[in-house]
């Protein structure tokens, strides 16, 4: 099938992850499922401008979220130009279809002081855990805390996604030069920041990883699990909400939280966009704008709390 072949290119020609496969071909299959009739449909050259304006009339039926609407037409736009390019088809018919305009939602945020309240959670919870003897041992407890620590603070000084974290091997680290090598989304490379918090948790947590049987190879996973594997996301995100919880933060923020703080607040305390954006791995400026927003509503926010006529202003006619 041509939606296979439009896989493979996009594995070996794109580098695309087996997640952006997954979703790809799930928004192109949705489209034979509901406008062809057929999850199996095959003969794309049949496909019409009205057959895409009808999926976008489903999708707005189904009551899709735009966001959801825009990702699905966009999978199916770049299909068509990978069956062009193979002379499949004749042109593309979601080439001029409008998708409806994304809403901007702001990112949610965790202040400074929360960020050191979740720090300190990650130790707390393990302790307890221990003492009440809910942890397997007091060493897989110690194991868990250090290595956990050493993720939070990892995650925030590097703003990184939890995929690439958990991704990071053992010779991507350079603590004496305080910076990370992140391999993000495309395969592309970038350089974090490992500030003083981070390195000193990444140095705690080295003991227990070599107890692990973690190896000081440069292709070595970074973070384990307690059978010396690498950890996933998953678990980590499991753990995560602990911490949230004993931090009394709320449990459903997500790992992703602590990179929206690491762009929020380095914008905040003045660094320009252009080296924020550098540091996310952001391919177009207009991705990271999002966060001047949102250091534009935090000065808003603490102007009025603390201007003495904020109260009094009048909205202009």
């Amino acid at each position: 099938m041509l939606i296979d072949d439009f896989c493979r290119y996009l594995r070996a020609e794109r580098q695309a992850s087996d997640h952006t496969i997954a979703g790809y071909r799930r928004d192109i299959g949705q489209f034979a499922a509901l406008v062809a009739g057929d999850p199996d449909f095959d003969n794309w050259a049949e496909v019409d401008a009205d057959q895409a304006r009808t999926f976008l009339f489903e999708l707005h039926q189904r009551g899709d979220s735009k966001s959801s609407m825009q990702r699905k037409l966009s999978a199916l736009r770049s299909f068509f130009r990978y069956l062009q390019r193979e002379e499949r088809v004749g042109g593309n018919p979601f080439l001029r279809i409008a998708a409806p305009r994304r809403e901007r939602r702001l990112p949610q945020i965790l202040s400074v002081n929360a960020v050191d309240r979740l720090t300190r959670a990650v130790g707390e919870h393990w302790r307890a855990a221990a003492e009440s003897g809910t942890a397997k041992s007091d060493e897989s407890a110690a194991f868990a805390a250090a290595r956990d620590l050493a993720m939070v603070e990892v995650i925030y000084s590097a703003g990184l996604r939890v995929g690439e974290a958990v991704a990071l091997n053992y010779g991507d680290v350079d603590l004496s030069g305080g910076v990370v090598r992140v391999t993000g989304k495309g395969r592309k490379e970038r350089l974090g920041m490992l500030g003083g918090a981070a390195v000193r948790a990444l140095r705690a947590y080295w003991p227990y990883r070599t107890a692990a049987g973690g190896e000081r190879t440069h292709d070595a996973p970074l973070f384990l699990n307690r059978f010396g594997e690498r950890l996933t996301a998953r678990s980590f995100q499991r753990n995560l909400k602990e911490y949230l919880l004993r931090a009394g933060l709320p449990p459903d923020l997500t790992p992703h939280k602590l990179r929206h703080s690491f762009a929020t607040h380095l914008l905040d305390a003045g660094a320009d966009l252009r080296s924020v954006q550098e540091l996310l791995g952001h391919e177009n400026l207009s991705t990271t704008q999002i966060y001047t927003h949102v250091s534009t509503a935090r000065m808003k926010e603490v102007y009025a709390q603390a201007h003495p006529r904020a109260g009094s202003r009048r909205k202009k006619d």
